[in-house]
């Protein structure tokens, strides 16, 4: 039997949290709600994309508005908009499926219509400033 080793050890404990790593992600998967926050759409063109649908709309007088997003910018390879008044705000979509913006950061909502909403009504009225990321 090979000694064990430091290097062996620790190939050891990388090998086992991948593994159950993948099997988290697919349980995880498997067994989202077809209603919640990680809910799959279909295209007219039936193909399958995942994630949360498009939404325009007015809110406590303010537009808001969100798309996925396929190309350009340091966020959007592939990921969502999220607009208020037409000044883009920043959102983050967590590993548990839920949503955070830069104004309600510590405040995490099951969609990014939600974390819209929730910026509006945590800013007051004022207008959302323009977010320089690197």
């Amino acid at each position: 039997m090979p000694e064990l080793t430091r290097r062996r050890a620790l190939g050891a404990v990388g090998t086992l949290a991948a593994a159950a790593g993948a099997q988290a992600l697919t349980t995880s998967s498997a067994s989202a709600a077809p209603n919640g926050p990680a809910r799959a759409s279909h295209s007219m063109d039936g193909h399958h994309h995942g994630g949360p649908e498009s939404f325009d709309e007015v809110f406590k007088g303010r537009h808001i508005e969100g798309r996925p997003m396929t190309g350009g910018g340091h966020h959007h390879m592939g990921g969502y908009a999220v607009f208020v008044d037409g000044v883009e705000l920043h959102v983050m979509s967590n590993a548990d499926g839920s949503w955070i913006s830069v104004v309600s950061h510590y405040a995490p909502v099951p969609t990014p219509r939600d974390a819209a909403r929730a910026a509006v009504v945590e800013l007051q009225g004022a207008p959302l400033v323009p977010f320089a990321a690197n």
